[in-house]
């Protein structure tokens, strides 16, 4: 599919309910006050008439401030989802000495490891992401991975696979013009275009130069004038569904949220039992009830005038004789009942998401092993390895792309292959629980020295190992000279 034409709607309409619901996903995500008023205002008239606590129009009593309380746990749950795949860096390996040096050099600089962890958390919130490998000369001498929200991107698929993708966002504009950039990848070439429309319309097609922004880019436009041959035959862009199947579009290529329609309810009620707990504070602070006969007229003009912040004492008009004079008023605040609630919503949600309690800081949380950590958060090791099968071959794919296009723009002499992505333990093994067990491996004559020393140090190369053994083995006299090699017989 080409670049759209002069005046189609945009975003396009076969993505418009996609495009709806990760808004909820990500206003939920965000846990932006105004963004969650605005998606459910939109949605207030529902068929089943539900009305969510953030509905409701905070306007409707000028004056008053919000009093609604927004527990994050949604954004908690996708940063949780991306430090269990990348909190600890993968490892990206090549046979060749040289290409493996670049790799390395080009991992560290452009800090891969960190746009892989943000790329995972945004996976998490709106169902899937989008990476990119692009180039700059002016600002690195290497290409770059970058990363494109779901919602930025109109994908082309063929057989469940990603064939071409468009990427797009607004400029800055000091008008009611809307101006987007479109920059569409395909196997072999980038096209740019931009266009000059309105908020539901992408317009009309206009030269790269007319917008600062995107000025530049025309010197990089090919013979044709829109497109930049990449000089490989890959695709430069890849997309990683978050978990599939998309259960609300049964059958599509596209990933499913972490928390999505089966959360809003929970993350809705889990807002309403902690705003409920907020107001029995407010609700519960101590006042004095205090006749008025019992206070000083400030003489007659003076006007009379209402605190609805006051602390101590409140106004009442009745004569000091009935209620026994200065009455004290407090209610109770319903602690265990607003907190127990709070935690059993919070643990269903995590659940439905695919995470173990002990993940969140639910539960017990005394010094356990490795071992009882795993057993513990078995649920979320779980989801974790089902993700993992989804991230590598997309990674892999990515930093392939990468050098080729080293080769092709940087670096000639380099000796491309693919790489082989492994993703780092999870859990990190206890260093005393790691001694232990050698410590009976060893007892039982089950294990060599060079298998203890691989186990305790699995980041060691080959030659690391190797002396390592050796400086053991002299070290205990069990260096013993091969008697074969100990002179001429006779």
């Amino acid at each position: 599919m080409p670049l759209p034409a002069n005046g189609a709607p945009w975003p396009p309409p076969e993505l418009a309910k996609l495009y709806a619901e990760i808004r909820v996903d990500d206003a939920w995500y965000s846990g932006d006050h105004d963004k969650l008023a605005a998606v459910y205002r939109d949605n207030v008239l529902r068929k089943d008439g539900r009305r969510r606590l953030w509905a409701r129009d905070r306007n409707v009593h000028p004056g008053k401030r919000d009093t609604r309380l927004h527990i994050p746990l949604a954004g908690d749950i996708a940063t949780a989802s991306a430090d269990l795949l990348f909190s600890e860096p993968p490892t990206f390996t090549v046979a060749d000495t040289a290409a493996q040096d670049r790799l390395d050099e080009i991992a560290d600089a452009d800090g891969i490891a960190n746009t892989l962890i943000e790329a995972a958390e945004v996976a998490s919130a709106l169902g899937g992401v989008y990476m990119r490998v692009t180039w700059d000369r002016a600002l690195a001498d290497r290409p770059l991975l970058t990363v494109v929200h779901a919602d930025a991107a109109v994908p082309e698929w063929r057989w469940g696979r990603l064939a071409a993708v468009t990427f797009w966002h607004e400029l800055a504009s000091d008008s009611a013009t809307v101006w987007r950039h479109l920059e569409r990848h395909s196997p072999g070439r980038v096209e740019h275009a931009l266009y000059q429309g309105s908020p539901d319309r992408l317009g009309v097609r206009v030269p790269l130069t007319e917008h600062p922004e995107v000025a530049a880019l025309a010197d990089s436009l090919g013979r044709e004038g829109d497109s930049i041959e990449t000089g490989i035959d890959l695709l430069t862009a890849a997309y990683v569904p978050n978990i599939r199947p998309n259960r609300r579009h049964r059958g599509s290529p596209f990933g499913r949220s972490d928390f999505g329609a089966p959360l809003y309810d929970l993350f809705d009620a889990l807002d309403t039992t902690w705003s409920s707990w907020i107001r029995d504070l407010r609700l519960a602070r101590a006042r004095l009830l205090v006749p008025d006969g019992y206070l000083r007229d400030h003489g007659p003009g003076r006007g009379a005038s209402f605190d609805d912040d006051r602390e101590i004492w409140q106004l009442l008009n009745i004569p000091p004789t009935e209620g026994g004079g200065i009455t004290l008023s407090q209610f109770e605040i319903r602690v265990a009942e607003h907190a127990q609630t709070a935690e059993a919503i919070t643990r269903q949600a995590v659940r439905s998401a695919g995470y173990s309690a002990q993940t969140f800081g639910l539960g017990d949380q005394v010094a356990v092993t490795a071992t009882e950590v795993k057993a513990r958060e078995r649920r979320s090791m779980t989801t974790r390895d089902k993700k993992v099968r989804y991230w590598a071959p997309a990674v892999a794919d990515m930093l392939h792309v990468l050098l080729m296009l080293d080769r092709a723009l940087f670096t000639p002499s380099l000796v491309v292959e693919r790489p082989q992505v492994e993703f780092a333990p999870a859990v990190s093994e206890d260093p005393s629980s790691t001694a232990q067990t050698l410590a009976l491996l060893s007892q039982a004559e089950a294990v060599s020295t060079e298998t203890k020393v691989r186990a305790l140090h699995p980041d060691w190369d080959e030659t690391a190992v190797r002396e390592e053994v050796d400086r053991i083995l002299a070290e205990s006299g069990r260096t013993v000279p091969d008697p074969m090699q100990a002179g001429a017989l006779v």
